[in-house]
């Protein structure tokens, strides 16, 4: 911290501390929340998974549920007011924490150089770069995830009969565990339990189809999600909407505790 042997001596552009949200300082690299989105294009192809696999991507303070439900989602985003166009896919698991049945997400691809910085800073949503593959092929939407050549997770589903969003599977609470390392090496500063599931609001749907889905992981020596084939499925949907992205909320700040 700089310090002044005179009031007249200080810099009167310097930059308060506390009106600081991210870096550069000067000029942040991503908005703050809230964020809107306009025509947001999701797939979800819900499935069962080996508990094996689930419980290998957990962290400790998670079970795995019993019924291996999972959640693979492949989106689109036209338009953002804080990040621009960008693709995403989206594998969740669903788990427990300390007795309370939710939804984790053990990874999350983007294609987005603003998005994945602010994700991961904001919320600790474990986003990582991918290329994508997103489109329509007569009735058919598929997601294809790029990382290294190889297509890690392809989700493809159809959306042949009416539905609501009310059908969904429900996924709150959507958690994220936020971890920040030490600069010295020497542990953590922040491992935080973050609640995702209340950020969403002025949320405009329109169109809610659903269909049959399918989704195929390939190895890879990087983000290897191939465990978890699909030994059973549950049905998929189809979403279009608008939407505002606020705060998240903390739920355990594990170092503090």
């Amino acid at each position: 911290m700089r310090t002044f042997d005179t009031p007249e001596a200080a810099d009167p552009m310097a930059i308060p501390l506390d009106q600081i949200t991210s870096m550069p300082a000067f000029s942040p690299y991503f908005p703050a929340p809230p964020a809107r989105y306009r025509g947001a294009k999701f797939q979800h192809v819900y499935f069962r998974a080996s508990l094996d696999a689930i419980d290998r991507v957990l962290p400790e303070c998670f079970e795995p549920s019993p019924d291996g439900m999972c959640a693979a989602i492949g989106l689109t985003v036209p338009w953002s007011a804080n990040y621009g166009a960008f693709d995403e896919s989206v594998l969740s698991v669903k788990c427990t924490y300390d007795g309370t049945e939710g939804w984790f997400a053990p990874v999350v691809f983007l294609n987005s150089k603003s998005s994945i910085p602010a994700g991961r800073e904001i919320y600790g949503t474990p986003k990582v770069y991918a290329d994508f593959e997103i489109g329509f092929d007569e009735r058919v939407m598929y997601t294809n995830t790029i990382v290294g050549g190889t297509t890690l997770m392809s989700v493809r589903s159809t959306m042949h009969r009416e539905a609501t969003a009310d059908e969904m599977p429900p996924g709150d609470p959507a958690w994220r565990l936020k971890v920040i390392p030490r600069a010295d090496g020497n542990g953590l500063d922040v491992m935080q339990l973050i609640d995702v599931t209340n950020t969403t609001t002025d949320v405009v749907v329109h169109v809610c189809r659903a269909g049959d889905g399918v989704v195929q992981f390939n190895p890879s020596p990087v983000y290897d999600l191939s465990d978890f084939t699909p030994l059973e499925y549950f049905g998929a949907y189809y979403i279009e909407l608008d939407m505002t992205e606020n705060w998240g909320e903390i739920v355990k700040d594990f170092l503090a505790d």
